[in-house]
């Protein structure tokens, strides 16, 4: 019989995806299953972006330039110079949603073998793509002690080798919503210029920021042209994930000539898509202001409804909408599945992401959990309480 690869064998399996059969059997049983699990937001996305679909008139669906479309590049400079990042239309490669920006990137900067430093947790699709590339992560540990703020720059440096090429970072990041502050974020740019790295940030949820903070991007930083590249997405920002837009931008032109060769080998991003994303970058800031009020409202709750569970931890998020919880047993794997398979109130359970899923490092987070906060308010008090009876009843049963 033939084999697979030795790649395709490294691949990890999604923390957020693989528990999908079990809730899929528990909504055929008839149970109905809150999904704090995934980060697919509730707010409707903008009526302009979904009205440039349905009022276009193209008569041939053509393919688009491999780097996008230059009237929605040239937007989005735009959007990014009002937010002090000092991008033209040039600086910028349009992909099929942030995850081909990161594959994109990997490819054009590092080589099979090649070693990325990632603070952990982190999105688990960096994994995916690491795996993909030949890449290796080599983590860094936050702490939930303290939010999962940057680790000590002292414990990124010692970990460089001659196969180092980036470091990358989620700012605010997934799945700890933790935001890096300006300082942190210029110590990194200190260190990537000291030993001649590059700096990834993955910035897809930089219009999500909470009390009073200010997002600050690795692009505003002077200096660091030839080191920065940004990973971008409209998945969050206007809660349209099914457009799969996103971008890279980078002033270093090396970097951009290189994604181009393989943006030109997959043709070209998606046409009405980045109609759509057009579009969407009209909105009024007022759509912002009322989402970020939203979703303040529901971390609050979120964080108030948990530190009433006896022996949970909670970490306090500063931006995107997720939360890594600290639940009182031993295997977050195990229970995700029971609460599926096994548990049940008033036909009502819950979908979590175990989050040693979002580490590299063996045998950490184990018993931690990924909370998307994207349900309304009532359903995050009822999801929460079904968490506590659940809890209770797993550790009645021996399961701890």
């Amino acid at each position: 019989m033939p084999k697979i690869s030795a790649k395709g064998s490294q691949m990890p399996a999604s923390p957020i995806r693989k528990l999908v059969p079990f809730a899929e059997s528990a909504k055929k049983r008839g149970v109905h299953v809150y999904h704090l699990n995934i980060g697919q937001p509730d707010i409707k996305t903008p009526k302009v972006a979904l009205d440039a679909v349905k009022n276009n008139t193209i008569d041939v669906l053509a393919y688009s330039r491999s780097e996008g479309s230059e009237t929605y590049r040239t937007k989005l400079a735009a959007y990014y110079q009002k937010n002090s990042i000092p991008a033209v239309a040039e600086d910028i490669i349009v992909t099929t949603g942030g995850s081909e920006a990161l594959l994109f990137t990997f490819g054009s900067i590092m080589d099979s073998g090649d070693e990325v430093i990632i603070p952990e947790p982190f999105y688990a699709n960096y994994n995916g793509f690491s795996a993909a590339s030949g890449v290796q992560v080599i983590p860094v540990i936050s702490k939930i002690e303290n939010n999962f703020a940057l680790p000590p720059i002292e414990e990124f440096e010692k970990l460089i080798t001659p196969k180092t090429k980036a470091i990358l970072i989620c700012n605010p990041g997934n799945p700890t919503g933790y935001l890096y502050t300006k300082e942190e974020i210029k110590k990194l740019g200190i260190l990537v210029k000291k030993h001649d790295l590059f700096l990834i940030a993955d910035e897809v949820y930089r219009e999500f920021v909470y009390d009073g903070k200010e997002h600050y991007s690795i692009m505003e930083l002077e200096g660091l042209e030839e080191h920065a590249i940004v990973i971008d997405s409209v998945s969050k920002r206007y809660s349209m994930c099914g457009a799969r837009i996103g971008c890279m931008v980078t002033k270093n032109k090396e970097v951009i000539a290189t994604a181009l060769k393989f943006a030109q080998a997959r043709l070209s991003p998606p046409t009405y898509a980045q109609i759509a994303c057009e579009a969407a970058l009209e909105t009024e800031q007022a759509y912002f202001d009322d989402v970020i009020y939203e979703y303040v409202e529901r971390r609050n709750i979120l964080i108030q409804e948990l530190k009433k569970i006896e022996g949970i931890k909670v970490a306090h998020p500063s931006g995107a909408f997720y939360c890594i919880a600290e639940l009182p047993l031993q295997n977050a794997d195990n229970f995700a599945q029971w609460l599926l398979e096994e548990f049940e109130y008033e036909r009502e359970t819950i979908m979590v992401a175990p989050a040693a899923g979002f580490y590299s490092t063996p045998d950490v987070g184990l018993n931690q959990i990924r909370i998307a906060y994207v349900l309304k308010k009532d359903d995050l008090i009822k999801a929460i309480h079904i968490l506590k009876l659940a809890l209770k009843q797993y550790k009645s049963l021996n399961r701890i």
